[in-house]
């Protein structure tokens, strides 16, 4: 849990032994407690030991149950998946979308923020679909584990990124990269599957036929708490953002290739909207739609002069959409490269590699 400083330690290691003896602990603790209780009903003050005790148990359930990461947030009871047509969730909305097999779906952040993670199925295959307010990070993995799909509950935060525990091996999982950092499966990782952040608007401009998940009445009230979150005016401590460049809280676009990594500052893309630069040995271009919400990151292998017009590439050959396709002129389309918007000390947190922009 999110305790003051407990964030800023490796205390990863430490956590997970706690976690693992934790029966053990409550079992030797509980039996010093009755113990020492004994001895005071022994005295005038009887009642002073079960007062105690009362407050000893509501602590106890507090801290072990209520406060618990997966009793403060849940999954969807049913997920709900509609067309263009059927939709009812705002067209400005921000939301992660993904496409596999030809098969697309958008999952509003307003949604995912709160759950955390959503279990789906996407073109034949099983997927994790996540979100960390606190890290402002979004990934979509395909959760199988050994040849297995495995199922994962919300355990806690480490670095202030969510961790998930596996099913079968108890195993804690990072959210940020999809990283066994604890137990048995230490050192695994789950597959990505290439995920986008856009507005819904712009995702079903380029996905027409692309299902969205829809709100589930349940939870309508921990949607509305995060309607502000996306545009970065909610004011809680862990998940509101600072207008300024480069400061713990700040907006950037991550961009992560095979052998680098780079973050640009979101106040830069805004003011210039297309950004060609090197990343490791790849050269790309970064680029932010006319909505001022939706970006989009490409491998630029031939290091082509571009320029942005109307949500349109230009280079002297050949015209391009928003998802790196050639729509005129000769060669081939551009690669698209894993672009993560987040706050900037989770970004260098888990890349402290990174290089600026």
């Amino acid at each position: 849990m999110p305790m003051p400083g407990s964030q800023r330690m490796n205390s990863i290691d430490l956590a997970y032994f706690l976690h693992t003896w934790r029966w053990v602990f409550r079992i030797t603790f509980w039996a010093m407690i009755l113990v020492g209780s004994g001895a005071v009903f022994k005295t005038k003050m009887k009642w002073l030991p079960g007062l105690l005790l009362l407050v000893a148990l509501g602590i106890t359930y507090a801290t072990n149950y209520e406060m618990a990461a997966d009793t403060m947030f849940y999954q969807p009871g049913t997920l709900l998946m509609q067309n263009a047509a059927a939709n009812k969730v705002g067209a400005d909305r921000l939301v992660t979308g993904a496409v596999v097999n030809g098969e697309a779906k958008a999952y509003p952040i307003q949604f995912i923020g709160y759950h955390h993670q959503v279990r789906d199925s996407l073109g034949g295959k099983p997927v994790m679909v996540t979100y960390c307010t606190v890290c402002r990070t979004g990934r979509v993995f395909e959760p199988i584990v050994n040849g297995k799909n495995e199922h994962f509950r919300l355990v806690g935060m480490d670095h202030f990124n969510a961790m998930f525990e596996d099913e079968s091996t108890g195993s804690w999982w990072r959210q940020a990269n999809g990283e066994a950092i604890a137990g048995a499966l230490k050192g695994k990782t789950l597959p990505e599957i290439t995920s986008s952040q856009t507005s819904l608007r712009q995702w079903l401009k380029l996905h027409p036929n692309s299902k969205i998940m829809q709100p589930d009445p349940a939870y309508q009230a921990k949607y509305d708490s995060m309607s502000r979150y996306e545009s970065g005016k909610n004011k809680s401590m862990l998940t509101r953002a600072d207008s300024l460049s480069w400061k713990d809280k700040s907006w950037v676009v991550g961009v992560k290739t095979r052998d680098g990594s780079k973050a640009f500052d979101w106040n830069r893309l805004k003011k210039e909207r297309l950004i060609q630069d090197q990343v490791g040995s790849a050269p790309v271009v970064v680029m932010l739609a006319a909505d001022k919400k939706s970006f989009f990151a490409f491998e630029n292998p031939h290091k082509e002069k571009l320029r942005l017009q109307n949500d349109t590439l230009y280079s002297d050959n050949a015209t391009y959409n928003l998802l790196g396709n050639r729509i005129a002129g000769t060669g081939d389309d551009l690669k698209p490269v894993n672009a993560y918007q987040e706050y900037w000390h989770s970004w260098k947190t888990f890349h402290p590699e990174t290089a600026r922009y």
